[in-house]
């Protein structure tokens, strides 16, 4: 059965999201919902301090990472653009390397994006894409 990525956006936005049920690929569904409700910064805000709250209530704060959570939301509004989709789901399956950890290899060095200041502010890229 697909997730209803909508109603986890709701949960997400409400703080009732169970954090054991939030995988990777929530992630991305939640934000290619948030990005279809209105602009960048808006979903930006409202995705990142969903998650921020959840990895809070997970007892996991140092989990949320600002650059990582930027950097998808940008790659993933620009394949929404850019790509044929039917819905998050669709979206999902069509882009199957945004479900791997590597997806901003090509733009990010493992040392930047897991470093205390990425977790804490937008760091741009430090690979030459």
């Amino acid at each position: 059965m697909t997730p209803d990525y909508r109603q986890a956006l709701r949960d997400l936005t409400c703080g009732t999201l169970d954090p054991a049920d939030f995988s990777h690929r929530h992630h991305i569904g939640v934000a290619y919902e948030a990005l279809q409700q209105g602009d960048f910064f808006d979903a930006a805000r409202q995705v990142a301090a969903g998650i921020r709250a959840l990895t809070e209530r997970a007892g996991v704060p140092d989990k949320f990472n600002t650059t990582v959570t930027w950097a998808f939301l940008s790659l993933i509004a620009e394949r929404m653009r850019t790509t044929a989709h039917a819905d998050a789901a669709d979206f999902i399956r069509r882009n199957p390397d945004l479900g791997s950890g590597a997806a901003l290899d090509p733009w990010y060095s493992k040392p930047r994006l897991s470093s205390a200041l990425a977790r804490s502010i937008a760091l741009l890229p430090d690979k030459p894409g």
